[in-house]
């Protein structure tokens, strides 16, 4: 819903065009930050090659690794490439949020503090209150976030209650939520943004309730397709992220002399499917998501959502797959994004543990996994890890997040493990104003948690583009990730940030805006190292 929105045809799937991918390359031995993990699963490929600047950068880092204020400002100017598992809702800071629930004259419930329409009743007070008394802003900030909860305990049901409380807030306001949000992403020195939304969820849920349930799937689609009912839900969904539009080109100053940031980075819509929901209404969600994205530019993939944990997602998790499977055949040009594994030990029984990123992978044919914290609690674990690696299956890998709903951080977490078997990582950051954080502090805490090189997470920002959904060919050839980051034939030699494109390499990124977006984080690496990998008394 931004200005420059990218408007080239869907791309096939991944998974259809890039197959025969194997491996992980190692990385070359700069300093004691380089990560090495022992007992490599896959054929390790020869050492990746180091430039002068990447050792100098690294050189920096490892020599500030214990200054805080240094450290936090290096991060926050890294390249980070994109975020592709953000929803929007829960994205935007909470102080924001207070603020719009003030502006439309909503009201607080004090004993819950759930955002209710006016007028202010009993029991209620004026979000409008916030603004003046500092104790009941604090008490909706925490009670809309994880501000101030005990790091010691499990913050599961919080987290996922605070978007009960903020909802009537965050449904009203998709385009200022946007603009807001856009502008984070933009000061984070990232460059593309795929985030989630829910569109028509009305509409869906009225459909829904009148096709009723059919076990037959070709049968429940062409119910929800008879007589253009699908095509009217999906022309709704359209004119609601026109509106959407509009009220974040009015917030972002697009249209002005003074435009914000926002206006200038690329966005694109993964559509939220509501798994804790009958199964009517899951397929009807997921139809119309995959539709929009095929006949809408602004809309890309589907993506499950809501506590994996929960009674009617746990029940019907096999059913959601195949409902994905049969889709993903109706609409091959949609993407599928999916929370996999986001399951720990004692969150669910233990037959729970064993298949949902299998069953993601192998039976829905996802793209990229959300999460996927519970990899080596699957039974055949490896073998799953290796279908994502040979399928080049990114996973999205927000740190907080994972802390924080299940206590999951350092050492149990998977993301060396993932790394170790050459599945792509990319880090994110699910819902960064509900978590308190951003992606500068994702990839600082990966750096300092799994003592990550430089090189390191400058191919994990990478990675974050080329495992985007953007159309379009990428600048890199084969599989980066087993083979490293090597320029592809049209721009093969030349130099981002240092001197302009020649004639075939133009062509290239002209016709793909995955490749510019590329090009453009190349040489924001080469400004940064420039900066930083210069800096006398380091580098080489």
């Amino acid at each position: 819903m931004t200005a420059p929105i990218l408007r080239s045809a869907p791309q096939p799937p991944r998974s259809a065009r890039r197959l025969a991918v194997a491996g992980l390359g190692a990385l070359a031995l700069l300093t004691s930050s380089t990560l090495l993990t022992p007992g490599p699963a896959r054929a390790a490929s020869p050492p990746r090659p180091v430039t002068v600047p990447e050792r100098g950068t690294n050189a920096y880092l490892d020599a500030i690794r214990h200054q805080p204020r240094l450290l936090s400002g290096f991060f926050r100017k890294l390249p980070k490439g994109a975020d592709l598992h953000n929803h929007l809702s829960g994205a935007a800071t909470t102080e924001y949020l207070i603020e719009l629930a003030a502006e439309d004259g909503l009201c607080i419930e004090t004993a819950t503090m759930t955002a209710v329409a006016p007028p202010c009743g009993t029991g209620t007070r004026p979000a409008a209150d916030a603004r003046t008394d500092r104790a009941f802003h604090d008490a909706i900030l925490r009670a809309w976030s994880m501000q101030d909860f005990p790091p010691d305990q499990n913050g599961h049901d919080h987290f996922f209650a605070t978007f009960g409380k903020f909802g009537a807030v965050s449904e009203r306001h998709r385009g200022k939520l946007l603009a807001e949000v856009a502008d984070d992403v933009a000061a984070q020195n990232q460059f593309y943004l795929e985030t989630m939304v829910t569109p028509a969820s009305a509409g869906a849920k009225k459909l829904a309730a009148e096709v009723g349930w059919d076990s037959d799937l070709a049968k429940l689609h062409g119910k929800l397709t008879a007589g253009g009912k699908l095509d009217r839900l999906v022309a709704e969904a359209r004119e609601e992220a026109d509106a959407a539009d509009a009220e974040f080109r009015t917030a972002a100053r697009c249209d002005t002399g003074q435009p914000r940031p926002a206006c200038d980075l690329p966005v694109r819509f993964i559509s939220h499917v509501g798994r804790g929901s009958s199964p009517e209404r899951v397929f009807t969600q997921i139809a119309l998501g995959m539709r929009l994205a095929e006949r809408d530019s602004r809309f890309v993939a589907v993506n499950l959502v809501q506590p994996e944990d929960g009674e009617i997602a746990l029940r019907d998790y096999r059913l959601h797959m195949r409902m994905l499977n049969h889709l993903r055949g109706v609409y091959p040009r949609a993407h599928i994004t999916l929370h996999a594994g986001e399951l720990w030990p004692g969150l669910v029984k233990p037959e729970d543990l064993k298949f949902h990123i299998q069953q993601a992978v192998d039976v829905a044919g996802a793209e990229r996994i959300g999460h996927g914290v519970d990899l080596v609690h699957e039974d055949d674990w490896q073998r799953t890890a290796r279908t994502m690696a040979d399928r080049e299956i990114a996973v999205e890998v927000p740190f907080t997040s994972n802390a924080q709903i299940l206590g999951v951080r350092g050492d149990d977490h998977p993301f060396t493990t993932y790394r170790r078997h050459g599945v792509p990582v990319v880090l994110s950051t699910d819902d960064p104003g509900v978590s308190r954080t951003d992606i500068s502090r994702e990839y600082q805490y990966a750096a300092e948690t799994y003592a990550l090189s430089y090189p390191d997470l400058k191919d994990l920002a990478r990675a974050s583009l080329e495992y985007a959904f953007l159309p379009g060919g990428s600048l890199w050839r084969g599989n980066p990730t087993r083979d490293g980051y090597h320029l592809a034939g049209a721009c093969r030699g030349e130099r981002p940030g240092v001197s302009d494109p020649g004639p075939g390499c133009r062509r290239l990124l002209a016709a793909s805006p995955k490749a510019a977006l590329q090009w453009r984080q190349e040489a924001a690496f080469h400004s940064f190292e420039r900066t930083f990998g210069s800096t006398p008394g380091y580098g080489v």
